[in-house]
């Protein structure tokens, strides 16, 4: 009686985080579907009527779908920068022992401790002298460069825990070092990818710090950017702006839903060793 009683407890717990945690996305699609009125009016009540009317204006209004294509090349860029270059680094550094390794691993670190966003005035200062400022290339590189450390701290730990003798192996059969690292290596470190992909996918998709500083022309606005033209001086269009955060959302939780089991396998692959 007393285990039920314990499980019955458990899953009222899990019940209730789950109510308030899907619970505000559920208050952005219904609101995505009312008018401006109904959601001054009545915020939480269900829309009467479903009508695509909002998307539309949206997507038409301010040429959403310009920024929906620049936050996926920002976002895809990066995210496939992070992970390849990522991945070489702390396989080398993992497999190719040598004098500095340890000091190497440790600047990579550093990037972990100091914040980006404190250097903010001499990173623009570059971006000026680059000719970058008012690029989609000058996010990108931000993007990396703020990025590669926490993946090399994942990916060196996860090379960790391979054997070595999967390596020796690949060399006997007359593989080299990148096809050691191409063929053997990058199949088995999935769970690592989905990981740091998922994370700096979020990080970037969602980032409005970088755009405000960086770029000036609406034509080149990520979706966090461009959804600030929603905001009036004096009025909100509200209906609009849920309309968007909901389109805007949708890939990560498509993303998400795909790279789910991977993610958890990442982030439990060294709970038992």
């Amino acid at each position: 009686m007393a285990s039920r009683i314990g499980q019955f407890a458990k899953y009222l717990v899990l019940l209730i985080f789950s109510f308030f945690a899907l619970y505000p996305i559920f208050l952005m699609i219904a609101s995505s579907f009312k008018s401006n009125i109904d959601i001054l009016t009545a915020p939480l009540a269900p829309p009467e009527t479903f009508s695509l009317e909002n998307y539309k204006l949206v997507w038409n209004k301010v040429n959403f779908g310009a920024y929906i294509w620049n936050s996926v090349y920002v976002s895809g860029l990066s995210v496939f920068l992070i992970l390849f270059l990522s991945s070489m680094a702390a396989f080398y550094l993992s497999r190719y022992p040598f004098r500095w390794n340890p000091y190497v691993l440790f600047f990579f670190m550093l990037g972990l401790m100091l914040p980006m966003k404190l250097a903010i005035l001499p990173l623009y200062m570059i971006m000026l002298k680059l000719q970058l400022l008012d690029t989609l290339t000058s996010l990108v590189i931000l993007y990396v460069a703020g990025g590669i450390p926490f993946a090399v701290f994942v990916f060196y730990g996860f090379f960790k825990t391979l054997p070595t003798d999967l390596d020796q192996s690949a060399r006997l059969d007359g593989c080299n070092g990148f096809q050691v690292y191409y063929k053997i290596i990058l199949p088995l470190m999935k769970p690592a990818l989905a990981t740091v992909g998922i994370v700096h996918l979020i990080g970037v998709w969602n980032d409005f710090f970088y755009p405000l500083i960086f770029l000036k022309s609406e034509e080149l606005s990520t979706i966090p950017l461009g959804v600030l033209t929603l905001f009036g001086e004096y009025d909100t269009e509200w209906n609009l702006l849920f309309a968007s955060l909901a389109i805007s959302s949708l890939p990560m939780i498509v993303a998400f839903l795909f790279a789910s089991k991977q993610f958890i396998e990442g982030l439990t692959s060294g709970a038992i060793k």
